[in-house]
């Protein structure tokens, strides 16, 4: 069985472009699935039954025709799906969900003004992003994004570094200014002091 950590890494190296032909195949599969679907407007349940269909009524008639010609029954083999890889990816992700709904808790206690202002304006960010275009294609792009990005920086890396540096200054500067203008300017309720025991 294949652990997480060697699932990771078969991710990092298709997303990393290691192997040019798994990645390539990734990227025209997600390419060809999403012209199925947003384009030509085909839906994934027609898609699985006739695939499916197809499938059976080939086997079916292998099966019936093998006794007319003397050839030996198709061997269909008996697939069962394994428990352990299905419960890891279940823990990863009650993990996941219990740490954003642990972030999620801390924001809403009111206790962090930025933290909060920057939730705010990421969901409307992707409130914005999701009425321009639908999930299918927000989800394509994010997966061209994760094809593509990694292995430019990895080329690029020292032009990145550097441009993110003089990006981060500036963005410093400018929060500054907005700190000092706009938020310690908002009224802050007194703190409740806790009581010792």
């Amino acid at each position: 069985m294949l652990t997480l950590f060697v699932w990771l890494r078969l991710a990092a190296d298709v997303f990393l472009w290691r192997n040019k032909k798994i990645s390539a195949a990734f990227v025209l599969g997600a390419t060809a699935v999403w012209i199925l679907f947003e384009l030509l407007e085909y839906h994934l349940l027609t898609l699985v039954c006739h695939i499916l269909i197809l499938v059976l009524a080939i086997l079916f008639l292998w099966a019936n025709a093998s006794t007319f010609i003397n050839k030996s029954p198709p061997r269909i083999p008996e697939v069962q799906l394994a428990e352990e890889p299905f419960l890891q990816i279940a823990a990863v992700l009650r993990f996941e969900i219990n740490r954003a709904l642990s972030v999620l808790r801390e924001i809403a206690s009111g206790k962090d003004l930025k933290k909060f202002l920057a939730v705010i304006a990421g969901l409307w960010f992707f409130s914005i992003l999701g009425s321009c275009c639908n999930f299918l294609t927000l989800f394509y792009i994010t997966f061209i994004l994760l094809h593509t990005v990694p292995v430019l920086y990895e080329k690029y890396e020292d032009k990145v570094d550097a441009l993110a540096e003089k990006g981060m200054i500036e963005f410093k500067k400018q929060y500054k200014v907005f700190d000092e203008k706009v938020l310690s300017k908002v009224p802050r309720g007194p703190l409740k002091t806790k009581k010792q025991v």
